[in-house]
């Protein structure tokens, strides 16, 4: 359905992500803010695999309302707060994500509204145009 991006020109990709994904024409896409590991009982946990998995289950619920799921993320936007949350996090996303990846950008930054959160996710997914 996406077309994969990867020239043979540039260095391949990192790690389990894509230079870029083409959206065919007459989808509509769906852009998630970003969300932060933390339960609809405002628990966070202290782990870093833990507050992904929360940020891709709150993505996959806001998808699932517009009628999509993670298979449908084209790009993904990642922030943690040091390199040590780096490996977590990626664990958490290659085991959600199949090959072709989506495009992810991943990066470090001071922190976040609260000092609990050490990564924040963020998601833009495309499906078929709505028939109603």
């Amino acid at each position: 359905m996406f077309n994969h991006l990867t020239p043979a020109g540039i260095r391949p990709p990192f790690a389990k992500y894509s230079h870029g994904v083409e959206i065919p024409e007459g989808m509509r896409l769906v852009l998630c803010s970003g969300q932060l590991g933390i339960d609809a009982d405002d628990v966070i946990p202290a782990d870093t695999g833990a507050q992904a998995r929360l940020c891709f289950a709150n993505i996959e619920a806001i998808l699932n309302e517009a009628g999509l799921g993670l298979s449908d993320i084209v790009r993904i936007n990642a922030y943690v707060t040091g390199r040590d949350h780096l490996k977590p996090y990626m664990a958490v996303r290659d085991e959600l994500f199949s090959e072709p990846a989506p495009a992810s950008t991943l990066m470090i930054v001071s922190g976040f509204a609260r000092e609990e959160f050490t990564v924040e996710i963020e998601a833009i997914a495309a499906g078929p145009a709505r028939t109603e």
